[in-house]
């Protein structure tokens, strides 16, 4: 995706626009022209008559968004979408396993690019790849050590999309009571660098710049893959990476009460006590999933302003339970949302579900206004996956667009009321027609431009990672 700032302006006139700030209480505003050059919006003008549209502005009725931000993916996790995997989140563990074991770089990279184009269909711009599988068979790195790594940044490339891949540091394969870590085993082998230092060192391999960007849609990140995984003593280099490079660092955390009840025998901790005592809470940090939290761990993230990244559906494909979303919110953290395994690729429906789980454990509506929802699936996802200058129509950040029109029998009559809270009470990713990222069109009229039919990419990769 081109960065230039050279040639003509691109202009389009939105018949409503969330715009976040700067216009109505909740952001939206109406016939909003929209400039932008290269891959940044320059103007942004509400209350611009259909007359007064420079002649060449690109229509778009409907609502328009700014791009959506998937904060947490796993690619190759699209292949078990709507598996059979037994009755725990560890019996679909084990088949997860089967497929990683199953995976080489041809066919990760078709798997991937399919995935990403999955999601620019569905309205997101960028994503945040948390990257755990680095080595080929029983461990053994490719001659670039990076190889699986860049393959995924070619991948979101070619699908249209911007991405921070999390490279993920995964050491152990549980620990036991006292503290002794489990080697890692099988397939695990794939994951690990053996310590911390030597995941810095692989990571240095990829020759970022000093603000952790790796070309011109890509940047890199970190990842603690949890506290299962990562003795509390390794944590503090990969913070420290973090920390010299400004980057993000993301962690699963107390996804399953064994979990906690384990990490609690190890190391007589929450796992957000034991990570907030070595170093790894903080603004540029982001929790996964924060399912199964106590009052205390709860004040521990939002008192040192930690994200969370809520992946309701795929929270409840797997039977994980409900987080306590509007108390993390309270407390300070920012919420944002991600496809996680993919069982779908919907933030539409990962935002609903963050409400409507919650009117189910508490037996009462209206936990996150719209705009919250909204501000969740752009705003935050980008910020926390280090692209703060994203998530926004406002002057200045990436020209993203998602557009989604009104005229459907999900969303019709939306205009006559409130076309943002419609969206978000009833809109699917398969009401998104149009896409600009980074100021050039990926999708139109439903149709990806990048990749020719991605039904058919889907479908040849996953049968070639299953057969």
């Amino acid at each position: 995706m081109a960065n230039s700032v050279t040639g003509a302006p691109r202009r389009w006139h939105a018949e409503f626009a969330w715009l976040a700030r700067g216009a109505a209480p909740d952001g939206l505003a109406h016939d909003v022209l929209i400039e932008a050059h290269g891959d940044r919006f320059t103007t942004v003008t509400p209350e611009t008559p259909a007359a007064q549209v420079p002649p060449g502005t690109v229509r778009l009725p409907g609502l328009t968004l700014p791009g959506l931000a998937n904060a947490h993916s796993h690619a190759f996790h699209r292949a078990l979408r709507g598996a059979a995997a037994g009755d725990t989140f560890w019996t679909w563990r084990d088949r997860m396993y089967a497929v990683a074991e199953r995976l080489d770089p041809d066919r990760y990279f078709a798997l991937a690019r399919a995935v990403y184009a999955e999601m620019a269909l569905a309205g997101i711009t960028c994503v945040g790849e948390f990257h755990y599988l680095h080595h080929g068979p029983g461990g053994i790195p490719y001659s670039d050590p990076n190889e699986l790594g860049r393959l995924l940044i070619a991948a979101a490339s070619a699908a249209g999309l911007r991405i921070t891949l999390l490279d993920t540091c995964y050491l152990a394969g549980g620990f036991a009571p006292g503290g002794e870590a489990r080697p890692l085993a099988g397939v695990q082998l794939r994951f690990g660098d053996g310590t911390a230092a030597a995941w810095a060192k692989r990571m240095a391999a990829f020759d970022c710049d000093p603000r952790g960007m790796i070309g011109e849609h890509a940047r890199l990140g970190a990842a603690i893959h949890s506290v299962r995984a990562v003795p509390p003593d390794q944590v503090p280099d990969v913070m420290a990476w973090s920390h010299a490079h400004g980057a993000p660092v993301h962690a699963h955390l107390s996804e399953q009460p064994l979990e906690n009840a384990e990490c609690l025998a190890a190391f007589g901790g929450t796992p957000a006590e034991v990570l907030y005592e070595a170093g790894a809470l903080g603004p540029r940090s982001t929790m996964v999933h924060a399912t199964h939290l106590t009052p205390r761990d709860v004040e521990l993230l939002g008192r040192s302003q930690t994200a969370i990244c809520m992946c309701p559906v795929t929270e409840a494909d797997l039977a994980d339970g409900i987080g306590p979303a509007p108390a993390l919110a309270a407390s300070g953290s920012p919420l944002s949302l991600g496809s996680d395994g993919h069982s779908m690729i919907d933030l539409l429906e990962e935002a609903r579900w963050m409400e409507l789980s919650q009117r189910l454990a508490t037996q009462r509506r209206g936990h996150f206004t719209p705009a919250d929802l909204a501000v969740a699936a752009t705003v935050s996802g980008h910020a926390c996956l280090g692209w703060p200058d994203a998530g926004e129509i406002v002057p200045g950040a990436y020209a993203d667009l998602v557009t989604v029109p009104l005229a459907g029998p999900r969303l019709a009559g939306a205009g006559a009321g409130d076309p943002l809270a419609a969206l978000f009470a009833a809109g699917t990713a398969a009401d998104i027609r149009h896409l600009v990222a980074s100021g050039v069109d990926v999708v139109r009229d439903g149709r990806h431009l990048l990749v020719d039919d991605v039904p058919r990419e889907l479908a040849a990769a996953v049968r070639a990672v299953l057969s």
